[in-house]
């Protein structure tokens, strides 16, 4: 299957999930035709625009990853599922390395199977532990203190070595704190019981939880609580369009880049930014720190500035709270709540 403007078929795996549906909006609207692949175990049929081909599956089910493949010629993978969620993978570490590294293997033999030569990975800042230097560039040693960020370094180095076995190019994009949602409430984060911040601190706005867990307050940072660097969610998914046509330009070249913006906020700012966007008090509980969280993560974006023309449109947190408010109510009205 092809566009009118002879763009490649691209397969998204998770296309149902958080960040693959808005990197599925951000293909369509450049003109690419997509297919995607989810188990619907965390992601939502909703999610998936009418006029995009769906396929119900594992992506470990190599038969059904290998016939959605050939049957829609796809020619370019982006690959989001996997599990997120950095306490539950020091828990059940198992869970992790079977959904986001023994999956990933299966997926990237399917690819090569069936002759795909472009593979872009939703790779994370995890994958660097508690960095040296601040902000984080590219080449900040990796040392995960985390099975999820492990489990994605794993799968880097896959990547890097079936890319020179193979006729392959990849870019791992390594997000840092991804948040907001598509400014249209087209799509955004509709997972219940999420842990991601501005997501529970929206939800807290709207009355859908009592107050916002504040975990670990004795950090080294300024106001002793967590910073992060925080990506609008579609700047991320044009990130990801710029990656699929570099390395469709340039197949002999690979790629390793930060996706974030250079600039951190405490998680006392982030809840004091959606204070003044609602209008509202926020019920703060403090607690004790999270097993696996640094004290801080903040982006070293030059090089995928240099690399790309990305222009982020929404490097704003403020926009970024609005957005993820717009889509919580959406939300609500989707399910009836």
């Amino acid at each position: 299957m092809q566009t009118s403007s002879n763009k490649p078929t691209v397969l998204v795996t998770g296309g149902a999930g958080y960040i693959g549906s808005h990197a599925v909006l951000a293909l369509r609207d450049a003109g690419y035709a997509v297919v995607v692949v989810d188990n619907l175990i965390t992601g939502f049929r909703f999610a998936i625009p009418d006029d995009v081909a769906f396929v119900e599956g594992d992506i470990a089910d190599q038969p059904l990853v290998e016939k959605a493949l050939r049957d829609h010629h796809v020619a370019a993978i982006m690959h989001f599922a996997g599990s997120i969620i950095v306490p539950e993978s020091v828990e059940d570490p198992l869970k992790y390395y079977r959904n986001n590294t023994a999956n990933s293997r299966s997926l990237i033999e399917s690819a090569v199977r069936c002759g795909v030569r472009h593979f872009i990975f939703s790779s994370t800042a995890a994958t660097y532990g508690i960095p040296e230097t601040s902000p984080v560039d590219e080449d900040c040693p990796q040392r995960p203190i985390n099975p999820y960020g492990m489990s994605k370094l794993m799968t880097e180095h896959m990547l890097h070595d079936i890319a020179f076995a193979h006729p392959m190019n990849y870019c791992a994009l390594r997000y840092f704190n991804v948040a907001g949602a598509d400014p249209q409430a087209r799509t955004g984060q509709s997972t219940a019981g999420a842990t991601h911040l501005i997501k529970v601190a929206v939800e807290a706005a709207l009355g859908k939880r009592g107050h916002v867990g504040v975990f670990g307050t004795d950090f080294d940072t300024p106001d002793g609580t967590g910073v992060r660097d925080y990506i609008h969610v579609s700047d991320l998914a044009s990130a990801h369009v710029l990656a699929l046509e570099a390395l469709i330009a340039n197949p002999s070249e690979n790629h390793l880049l930060n996706c974030g913006y250079g600039r951190g906020f405490s998680v006392l700012e982030v809840l004091d930014a959606v204070d003044r966007v609602t209008n509202l008090t926020i019920e703060r509980k403090l607690e004790g720190r999270r097993a696996g969280d640094p004290p801080s993560l903040i982006s070293d974006n030059r090089a995928i500035m240099a690399r790309f023309p990305w222009h982020p449109r929404y490097a704003d947190l403020d926009a970024i709270v609005n957005h993820a408010l717009a889509w919580e109510r959406k939300l609500s009205e989707i399910r009836g709540s």
